[in-house]
C-alpha cells in the first residue's frame, strides 16, 4: 500500500480529471479500502480542496471550485503543455504580462528535468505583415467586460484609437458578447445612441464608472454570434470565412487560453472557464483534429458532420492504440 502522502497525491490526481468517482472505484484504483478513501477525502478537505460528496449506491466524490486556489497537481505531460501554452501566450497575446508571471511561478516549482525541457524551447511570435498589431486589451479590462455582460448592465465608455491615449468619443451600450477574431478582442453591443448593433475593439475601450441599469438582452441578428461577426467582417480582413467545413463547439477552457491558438476562428467567452469556438477547415476530420488539440472536454454544437468526424477519429485512434508496433525492417534507419 502507498504511503499516506503519495496516496493523497494519487487521489488528488484522480479527482482532477473532472468526473464523478464512486468510493468503490477510488478504492479499487488506489488499492485501499472505502474507509481509507473517506479518511483521505477528509484530509484533502482540511488542506483546502473543495471536494463534494454525492449520494448513490456506493457514494461518490467530485472536486469542485472553491473560494481560493489550492495547490494543483500536474503530471509531466500536463506541466510541459501548460508551460508551453503560457510561453506562447506571453509572446503573442493580450495577456502577455500575466502569462509571463504565471510561467515564472510554475517554472520555479518544476523538477529540474522538466525545467530543462522548457528552457530548451524558446518561442518568438512573428506577426504576418498583413495582420497588423494584435489587440493590447489587458486582463482587467477583459474581466470587467465579461462581468457587465454577465450582469446585463449598461456600459458607458470612451472609445478612441488607443485606450491609453486621449479620451475618445463617449458611447452608451448594452453589451452582449465578448469575442476574438483574428488576434483581436471585440465587444458586441447595442449602441443606445445610434439605435443599432456595433462591434468595438476592446483595446480602444476605456470604461466609465459606475455602470448603468440592468437591461433585457435583444436578440442578436444573423442567427448567432458567429453569423454576426462573419457578416460584419466579411471581405475586410481576409478569406477566413470561406472554409468549406465550419463547426461550433464548447470547450471547458477560458476564452483567453483558446484565443491564441484559434486565430482564424471565433472565440466567445461563456464564463471564466468555458467558451464557444467556431472554427473552419478543409475537411470535417481535419476540423475535428484541430479542435481535439485542446486538452479539455468538448461539446459539439454542430453540425452533425462534425460529430460524425469525431466518431471516425475516435475509432481510428482506438485502433492505433490497440495495434502493436511493427518490427523495423532490417537495415532501416530508425534514428530519425
Amino acid at each position: 500500500m502507498q504511503k499516506t502522502s503519495s496516496r493523497l497525491l494519487a487521489l488528488l490526481s484522480l479527482l482532477q480529471t473532472h468526473r464523478d468517482w464512486s468510493g468503490d472505484d477510488l478504492a479499487q484504483r488506489l488499492d485501499i479500502t472505502p474507509r481509507t478513501v473517506r479518511r483521505d477525502i477528509d484530509r484533502l478537505r482540511e488542506l483546502g480542496y473543495p471536494i463534494l460528496a454525492f449520494k448513490g449506491p456506493s457514494g461518490g466524490y467530485r472536486l469542485d471550485a472553491g473560494s481560493h486556489l489550492p495547490p494543483l497537481l500536474f503530471d509531466d505531460g500536463q506541466a510541459v503543455a501548460l508551460a508551453l501554452a503560457l510561453q506562447t501566450a506571453a509572446t503573442s497575446t493580450t495577456i502577455g504580462e500575466d502569462a509571463a508571471r504565471a510561467l515564472s511561478a510554475i517554472r520555479q516549482v518544476m523538477p529540474s528535468r522538466l525545467r530543462q525541457r522548457i528552457d530548451m524551447l524558446q518561442v518568438t511570435a512573428v506577426q504576418p505583415p498583413e495582420s497588423g498589431n494584435t489587440s493590447t486589451a489587458g486582463t482587467q479590462l477583459l474581466m470587467e467586460l465579461s462581468r457587465v455582460i454577465h450582469a446585463r448592465e449598461e456600459l458607458r465608455f470612451d472609445y478612441g484609437h488607443d485606450a491609453t491615449g486621449p479620451a475618445g468619443q463617449p458611447r452608451r451600450t448594452q453589451p452582449h458578447h465578448l469575442v476574438t477574431w483574428r488576434g483581436h478582442w471585440y465587444l458586441i453591443a447595442w449602441d443606445l445612441d445610434r439605435d443599432d448593433w456595433r462591434t468595438f475593439r476592446a483595446d480602444r475601450i476605456r470604461p466609465r464608472t459606475p455602470t448603468g441599469p440592468r437591461f433585457t438582452p435583444r436578440e442578436l441578428p444573423g442567427g448567432g454570434v458567429t453569423a454576426f461577426i462573419i457578416g460584419r467582417f466579411r471581405g475586410t480582413d481576409g478569406s477566413a470565412c470561406d472554409w468549406p467545413c465550419r463547426g461550433e463547439v464548447i470547450l471547458n477552457l477560458p476564452a483567453q487560453a483558446v484565443a491564441p491558438f484559434a486565430q482564424d476562428g471565433i472565440v466567445e467567452a461563456l464564463g471564466p472557464d468555458r467558451c464557444r469556438l467556431t472554427l473552419g477547415s478543409w475537411s470535417w476530420t481535419g476540423l475535428a483534429a484541430a479542435v481535439g488539440r485542446f486538452d479539455t472536454d468538448i461539446q459539439v454544437i454542430g453540425p452533425p458532420q462534425l460529430t460524425s468526424a469525431f466518431a471516425q477519429l475516435a475509432a481510428r485512434y482506438a485502433n492505433a492504440a490497440d495495434t502493436p508496433p511493427s518490427a523495423p525492417t532490417p537495415g532501416t534507419d530508425t534514428s530519425r
